[in-house]
């Protein structure tokens, strides 16, 4: 402030001595003498970010402007589908394996849904939770639901037991509906479910099949497809819901660490989040691959969303192959590809062939692939754009790297900061608790500085409504109060995540998952690449582990090598020449397989829980590293029990 009136009184000394004119010409070229001189980092940041920053402004009011329109129509996501498919209702909507989905055929079907449900005494807030795997019938049930005003959790395919009991029971499901690949899992759990839950099975199945009712205990088990073929389809209306602000969609959380979390989506975040990718890269005669689960945020909303809003045509696959992943592109003429998680270094791991470059795609996008393989991968494929995004199922806020730069997950501006209202603050590395000042407020990060992504809770804006959980409580643990001012909240991710000096934001892991290891912090994310990538592309899950009378947490990696074609020496070396020396797992368990979610993350909770005591790990041997050999020896009973009491030193 100043520093303005000392510029202000100049500039009017000098207008009374010299003239307008002259005061305002000689003003700023002090402005850009003091800007060279005394700020010259700003100028470097500002120059070198400026073509990024202005991009992703007109992007980001092409998100806004769309959302806003919907929002004043106060339309839902089946109504704006029906503005689609009137702008083209013979267009491919969905392929499928050998089938052409147009999309008045996908409005038609989902007209039937409503139909049905309707005379199955489906309302306005009722939960009629799916169990479906990924096909174009999918979205168009979920769509029926919506016209209702119902809510469509969609349920994890792969939950069975307690688990499958758990999302049933969280979501408050009315309805659930299932395919019938499911059914056994369903009746495992139906004794426990509520009474009232009424139960529907969807066929694959062509029209002259038979069809009628099945079930065993409480309520029969309806023939949903039968239903679908003797119902005529319901006149379109709008949706009796509760507009664009409305529920939608439950998606749940990937569960991996512990039981999954039902999060709202809303009409207006399905469409701020499918936006949000298609401005940057996509356009609407684009033909995207999806081969990931129609159950989570990625490919159900954000893919989807391709087409049920912005009026691409979007290739469905039943089940993600690696070999098949650019074949497949090539067969459907794809021009974009969508992926997720590990799914790029299984991709990269296939043996090269001419299918490689025999393709169409010019963009992939998703999030997770990571910066050891990215050169890598764009240059075998021929890949010309990348867009990763970053952004959780239950938040507020979704960031995306713009300009292709390798292993960024987006930015913040370094020359307009508030324009995104997102931030990195300054947390604690263990705890994962905001740091804070002698206010009270959280601390921006400086760059470089790792630190926790937010997004601010903006309840006016629907872009920017923090919606969370079904449970009320989980959601509150997701906010973060007194940020930047006292009375202002935020959604606080739990991912530490480091900007550099551009604003570029790299993910370096989840709150939790770093451990203190020798005095040092160890990413367990870094470790996890520097492992696979040493040990040609293998799955690798790292976590840390207890030891007793040691300071901290020792690095335990899991390994998959089903093979027994792994060399335990080999691979010690090259991580000694990649791994700093607390970086390199203490412990290694080499496994048959690891657990991954449906959205390919590696579950790691279990491996967690029984460390490295042999009498906990049964089935999958363990090593640990000697030091002063420098390799890995086995690990047994005896070692166990030398290590615990400190003959052994770590």
């Amino acid at each position: 402030m100043i520093a303005l009136a000392v510029a202000a009184g100049v500039f009017a000394a000098a207008w009374l001595n010299i003239g307008f004119y002259y005061s305002l010409t000689a003003s700023v070229l002090l402005v850009v003498l003091y800007l060279i001189l005394v700020q010259k980092k700003f100028c470097y940041v500002a120059i070198k970010t400026i073509p990024r920053d202005v991009k992703a402004l007109y992007t980001y009011i092409q998100i806004l402007w769309i959302t806003r329109k919907f929002s004043k129509l106060n339309l839902t996501v089946p109504d704006i589908f029906h503005d689609t498919v009137q702008k083209h209702p013979d267009k491919a909507c969905f392929l499928f394996k050998d089938e052409v989905w147009t999309f008045k055929e996908v409005e038609d079907y989902s007209l039937r849904v409503t139909a049905v449900l309707k005379s199955q005494g489906v309302k306005k807030g009722d939960i009629v939770g799916l169990l479906f795997n990924n096909c174009p019938q999918m979205p168009a049930v979920w769509m029926g639901i919506a016209r209702l005003g119902g809510v469509a959790p969609l349920i994890n395919t792969n939950q069975r037991g307690n688990a499958l009991l758990h999302s049933i029971n969280v979501a408050k499901c009315d309805y659930l509906i299932f395919s019938d690949e499911y059914q056994s899992a369903v009746q495992d759990v139906a004794g426990q479910l509520s009474p009232s839950l009424k139960l529907y099975k969807f066929t694959h199945r062509d029209l002259n099949s038979s069809s009628g009712k099945s079930g065993e205990g409480g309520d029969a088990i309806q023939d949903f497809t039968n239903l679908l073929e003797t119902t005529p389809p319901a006149t379109w209306t709008l949706a009796d819901g509760e507009g664009f602000e409305g529920k939608l969609l439950y998606i749940y959380t990937s569960g991996t660490t512990g039981l999954p979390k039902a999060a709202v989506i809303s009409n207006a975040r399905f469409v701020f989040m499918a936006a949000g990718i298609h401005f940057w890269r996509l356009n609407s005669s684009d033909i995207i691959y999806c081969p990931l689960p129609l159950y989570h945020t990625a490919g159900g909303v954000i893919s989807v969303g391709q087409a049920l809003i912005l009026g691409c045509t979007v290739v469905l696959k039943a089940k993600f192959s690696a070999s098949q992943y650019f074949p497949d592109c090539a067969k459907y003429n794809a021009t974009a590809a969508h992926y997720i998680g590990e799914m790029c270094r299984y991709v990269l791991a296939t043996p090269p062939s001419p299918a490689d470059t025999q393709h169409n795609v010019r963009v992939i996008y998703g999030n997770g692939l990571r910066p050891q393989i990215w050169t890598e991968f764009v240059k075998r494929f021929n890949i010309k754009y990348v867009t990763e995004f970053y952004g959780a199922t239950e938040g507020n806020a979704n960031i995306a790297n713009t300009d292709g730069t390798p292993g960024a997950i987006g930015f913040v501006s370094r020359i307009i900061p508030r324009v995104y209202p997102i931030a990195i603050i300054k947390v604690d590395q263990e705890t994962g608790e905001p740091i804070r000042d002698q206010k009270g407020l959280c601390q921006l990060a400086e760059p470089n500085e790792p630190g926790v992504f937010i997004g601010k809770i903006q309840t006016r804006n629907p872009a920017r409504q923090f919606l969370g959980y079904v449970d009320k409580s989980a959601s509150e643990k997701k906010i973060v109060r007194d940020v930047f001012e006292h009375g202002d909240s935020a959604f606080i991710s739990g991912d530490i995540l480091v900007a550099d000096e551009l604003g570029y934001l790299y993910f370096r892991d989840r709150t939790g998952d770093t451990f203190r290891w020798r005095g040092e912090n160890v990413s367990t994310t870094e470790v996890e690449a520097a492992v696979s990538r040493c040990a040609d592309h293998r799955d690798a899950v790292v976590y840390g582990v207890l030891v007793p009378n040691i300071e901290g947490r020792a690095g335990m990696c899991g390994l998959v090598d089903a093979a027994g074609t792994l060399d335990l020496r080999a691979l010690h070396e090259r991580l000694a020449r990649d791994l700093p020396v607390y970086a390199r797992p203490v412990f290694m368990r080499i496994m048959d397989s690891v657990d991954m979610t449906g959205t390919f993350k590696m579950k790691k909770t279990d491996l967690q829980k029984e460390g490295f005591d042999p009498a906990l790990v049964k089935k999958d041997k363990l090593y640990y590293l000697d030091p002063k050999l420098g390799q890995y020896l086995p690990l047994g009973k005896e070692e166990y029990e030398k290590i615990v009491s400190g003959q052994i030193r770590l």
